[in-house]
């Protein structure tokens, strides 16, 4: 089974859509959050793909940036780009990394890729590796919806917001705050209680 959710086949098609740097769709809106967690804060990334732009926000903001993608390939790269980052390759429900604690929590992009089950199991995981008071960022449409994702066409899956707030609450975490981007991409923002 392709934990990465079709992305290793379609790295380049990815690379070509995504990358984009300091212009990249969402870089501002991440920007933004990271500038409101604290100084050297430590933030895990999941599904960070190559590493542009999300994660190369956080660095330029200052932030201890850890790693996490299904796709080899992109990890590969990723290791390349931010060579002092660590990095796994795993998937987000069998990642190592939610075995410590984060200051704070992105997973940009990567919520409505996994099964709705893997969701609910990610969701919790991630509450539970936050510190008291860490914060939690992603993206996903605020409607119930399904979809055929552009670059792999496997299908995506949106929870919807009422859902996924009841998932963040259940799990001990408060949303804070909803927003969209440049893109139209609908982002929760919680902070674990």
């Amino acid at each position: 089974m392709d934990k990465s959710n079709g992305y290793e086949d379609n790295l380049a098609t990815f690379i070509r859509c995504r990358s984009k740097g300091v212009d990249g769709v969402g870089a501002a809106s991440v920007r933004y959050w990271a500038r409101s967690l604290p100084p050297d804060a430590t933030v895990l990334d999941i599904g960070c793909g190559i590493g542009d732009p999300i994660s190369k926000v956080l660095v330029d903001e200052g932030l201890t940036v850890y790693g996490m993608d299904a796709s080899p390939s992109m990890v590969q790269i990723f290791r390349q780009n931010f060579p002092n980052s660590p990095v796994a390759c795993e998937a987000a429900e069998d990642s190592l990394f939610f075995n410590r604690q984060f200051d704070a929590i992105i997973a940009w992009g990567l919520m409505f890729l996994l099964p709705v089950e893997t969701q609910e199991i990610v969701i919790q995981k991630m509450a539970n590796a936050l510190s008291t008071g860490g914060r939690l960022l992603f993206t996903a449409p605020s409607r119930s919806m399904k979809w055929d994702d552009a670059i792999t066409e496997i299908e995506s899956v949106s929870l919807g917001a009422d859902n996924y707030k009841k998932l963040l609450a259940a799990s001990g975490l408060l949303v804070i705050e909803e927003f969209e981007d440049e893109g139209e991409n609908h982002y929760y923002h919680a902070e674990k209680l």
